[in-house]
């Protein structure tokens, strides 16, 4: 059975930083791309930074700079440190996998809760 399961949400105050953590199971990690979404009260849900199975990473305008995604393939985990962070980046994020090739992401984990206070 898939899992993902996020951790690291809290509340902290602008300018700080969080580091998310999600733990992956039931899947051949290595095999699969990762992404972290994340949506705002009252807006849709958008793509944050992705990484794929070699280790190539894309992010959205609105944080590049500020955040990292990074994986680690041993642990079966995908990380997204946050630094820099503002009250527009106040949201419940979600860790995502897709296999190499595929073209959406059917594996979601619950999401975790970032609030950034001013």
């Amino acid at each position: 059975q898939v899992q993902l399961v996020e951790s690291g949400g809290g509340l902290v105050q602008a300018g700080g930083s969080l580091r998310l953590s999600c733990a992956a199971s039931g899947f051949s990690f290595i095999n699969y791309n990762m992404a972290w979404f994340r949506r705002a009260p009252g807006k849709e849900r958008e793509s944050v930074a992705t990484i794929n199975r070699n280790g190539v990473t894309n992010y959205a305008d609105s944080v590049k700079g500020r955040f990292t995604i990074s994986r680690d393939n041993a642990k079966n985990t995908v990380y997204l440190q946050m630094n820099s962070l503002n009250t527009e980046d106040t949201a419940v994020y979600y860790c995502a996998a897709r296999y190499t090739g595929g073209s959406s992401y059917p594996y979601w984990g619950q999401g975790t809760q970032v609030t950034v206070s001013s």
